[in-house]
């Protein structure tokens, strides 16, 4: 597959999109957190998916999964890249999630479908995407409190919000996946967060996933 390829599968996905709350559990049980990780230059790629119980944040279920890349690093086409070791991940559960957290970017992407959309179209799951760093738009910078909220806008659209989720520390830049609408994402997200910057799915699976690259955990 090669760049102009990616980009049509892009953007004939962009169109299956749903960015708002229809459909989506009205009571939420279970949040998976998913993250990647691997070492420089190495086309082995970790996944770690891990499931929690909610609100109350107690880990439920782990599934890990590693996978050899050849799709090349192209800005824009992450989601090619670590996509089939996290889907190799979420296949290992035995039960599926109601919500997924990714550490990546939701429509907030240049061709609207970053990491979180691609794959909670795949999954057909509700899914948010939560980058500590900004890809695209624009933003005036939120209040110092946790909960304090600013929209990120491009091109006269808002594409997410840009979220304190503690106090004095920098926000964390929240967007739809899929299935999922601007209120409740940025609403997961605050949940998600009890004493750490980033959400305790995605920090979790991020820590585990280090942790199963470097062969201190079998997990």
């Amino acid at each position: 597959m090669d760049f102009r390829e990616a980009v049509r599968i892009q953007e004939g996905l962009r169109r299956d999109l749903i960015v708002r709350d229809d459909g989506f559990p009205e009571n939420i049980g279970t949040i998976a957190g998913a993250d990647i990780s691997y070492a420089r230059g190495s086309p082995l790629f970790y996944a770690a998916v891990v499931v929690f119980k909610y609100p109350s944040l107690e880990v439920q279920e782990v599934a890990t999964h590693s996978e050899t890349v050849t799709f090349p690093y192209i800005p824009g086409l992450l989601s090619f890249r670590e996509g089939p070791a996290l889907l190799g991940a979420f296949e290992k559960l035995s039960a599926v999630p109601d919500v997924v957290l990714f550490d990546g970017q939701g429509i907030a992407h240049p061709r609207g479908l970053g990491l979180a959309s691609h794959l909670g179209l795949l999954l057909g799951l509700p899914s948010v995407g939560c980058g500590k760093t900004r890809l695209i738009g624009e933003y005036e910078e939120p209040g110092e409190e946790k909960g304090a909220v600013s929209p990120l806008f491009h091109e006269g659209r808002t594409i997410g919000a840009v979220v304190r989720t503690r106090r004095g520390v920098k926000p964390v830049f929240v967007s739809p996946g899929h299935g999922m609408g601007f209120d409740r994402a940025v609403e997961i997200v605050l949940a998600c967060c009890r004493s750490f910057r980033i959400p305790e799915p995605v920090r979790y699976a991020h820590g585990l996933v280090n942790r199963v690259r470097q062969g201190l955990s079998s997990c």
